[in-house]
């Protein structure tokens, strides 16, 4: 417990008072505002991103501070639109089984005191396994060290602290979906990863960890790779439901910070925001562009793909996983198009890839040649995670489509075909387009079965001509 006299009772009713000040963070409230102000000043690029959800760690600030500021830094733009933070993570100090919730009204800290959102708690407390259990928050820290940078990031927040022990997806899942709300919600997930290994074998197991994470495959993540698995389990599986991407901001550990490289602790700040809406900065769409018109250049005057590695001031849009489509237009029509369905590899190097077999590997056209090199126009379309639609007969599919939005992938009998949500603008009419990717796939148009799967993506797009020139350093 801190020493300071921090209330029990207030405006709001019963308080919680700090926990691990003095030992976590600083309980001196001008200390504070400067630890937390210097943590969020030196957070890495956030390559402008608008967070639904944000994962950060919580260790002693003086270790895990910066890379929790590069997770709260991009949030300071939605400063006066959130007013709710779901705050939710592992449970440290008591062994549970579900989710716990406290009694009290407010939590204080050495900057003030924030409220509980008791409206948007009572959404949840009728959720089997979801309780109200004070004990399991004492003398825990994991929620807690999160509250100053909240306070100072946001003009009017209140929180909604919840603690996982032994819980399915499932469950947590279900407890974020009731929570989600719209732009005044911001859920975050309070979790270290890899703890108490070499400074070597760390930054393997995270990276992979951050990999997992940015491919939203919690089943392959467990308690080695991120003490807040089970959290950051529900919220992935939301984040997958309603179209969310996910990129790491920042993977470093304490021996990055302050300690030594003996026994370390792994940090992770990650962003995840709506596919649909989401827009990389121009900068980096540029470089995405140069890449993929390098990859072509490269591919004529040597006969292969180049090899492409990020350099250390790579923004971490072009570092993520994610899945692309190169397009080559030709004086207006299609030259070459083919991409990635489901992400497997950074992006830049995903672009170069595709780029050069739009170039040279699409078999409905021959190799693309010195001398059509001026006049090819380049667009790239970076893919969302596909979701599967679920439908009763082709005419409830057809009611689903959302023209101009939707790119599609649908299987059956062994076959695939693929549409870019581009095509809409050739093939508006929902019936056609199903109908056309039918034929794509090498099925009749007028095929169904009760085997046919669907499932739907969204895409950011954008392209220019091709003017060769040398990008920027990698």
């Amino acid at each position: 417990m801190a020493n300071a006299p921090f209330p029990t009772q207030s405006t709001y009713g019963s308080v919680r008072a700090p926990q691990v000040a003095g030992g976590f963070y600083p309980a001196g409230d001008n200390e504070l505002v400067e630890m937390v102000e210097r943590c969020l000043e030196i957070a890495r690029p956030s390559a402008g991103i608008r967070p639904k959800v944000i994962v950060a760690p919580h260790a002693g600030y003086q270790f895990s501070g910066p890379i929790a500021g590069t997770a709260y830094a991009p949030l300071r733009a939605l400063s006066d639109v959130v007013t709710r933070i779901v705050l939710i993570g592992p449970a440290h100090r008591v062994a549970f089984k579900g989710i716990a919730t406290t009694s009290t009204d407010a939590w204080a800290t050495p900057l003030g005191l924030i409220p509980v959102d008791w409206t948007a708690v009572r959404q949840i407390l009728d959720v089997p396994g979801l309780a109200i259990e004070d004990r399991a928050f004492e003398a825990e820290h994991g929620l807690e060290v999160h509250v100053p940078f909240i306070q100072r990031v946001f003009a009017s927040p209140s929180i909604v602290p919840l603690l996982v022990g032994e819980a399915p997806t499932a469950m947590v899942s279900e407890v974020l979906r009731r929570l989600w709300g719209g732009p005044e919600t911001l859920i975050v997930v309070s979790s270290d990863l890899s703890h108490f290994h070499d400074v070597e074998t760390a930054r393997k197991l995270d990276s992979e960890t951050g990999r997992l994470i940015e491919l939203m495959r919690p089943d392959r993540i467990d308690g080695a790779g991120a003490c807040g698995h089970r959290a950051l389990a529900g919220v992935l599986d939301q984040a997958r439901r309603k179209d969310l991407r996910v990129t790491g901001l920042d993977i470093r550990n304490s021996a990055d910070t302050r300690g030594g490289p003996e026994r370390v602790v792994g940090y992770g700040a990650f962003a995840m925001e709506y596919a649909e809406s989401a827009r990389l900065p121009e900068a980096d769409r540029d470089q995405l562009v140069e890449i993929a018109r390098l990859a072509v250049k490269f591919g004529i005057e040597n006969g292969t793909a180049p090899s492409v590695k990020a350099g250390p001031n790579v923004s971490p849009a072009l570092t993520a996983q994610r899945a692309s489509f190169v397009t080559l237009n030709l004086d207006g029509r299609l030259r070459g198009c083919i991409g990635s369905v489901i992400a497997h590899r950074p992006l830049l190097a995903d672009v170069a890839e595709n780029a050069y077999r739009a170039a040279f590997s699409d078999s409905r056209f021959p190799p693309l040649t010195l001398a059509e090199l001026d006049r090819i126009d380049v667009s790239v379309s970076i893919l969302s995670t596909p979701r599967p639609l679920t439908f009763d007969d082709e005419a409830h599919l057809v009611r689903q489509m959302r023209p101009d939005q939707d790119g599609l992938i649908l299987e059956d009998a062994g076959r695939r075909g693929l549409f870019l949500p581009s095509v809409w603008s050739s093939i508006p009419r929902s019936e056609a387009f199903i109908s056309n990717l039918k034929v794509k796939a090498g099925l009749p148009s007028d095929h169904w079965s009760d085997t046919i799967k669907v499932n739907r993506y969204t895409t950011e797009s954008f392209g220019a001509p091709f003017k060769p020139t040398t990008p920027g350093p990698l």
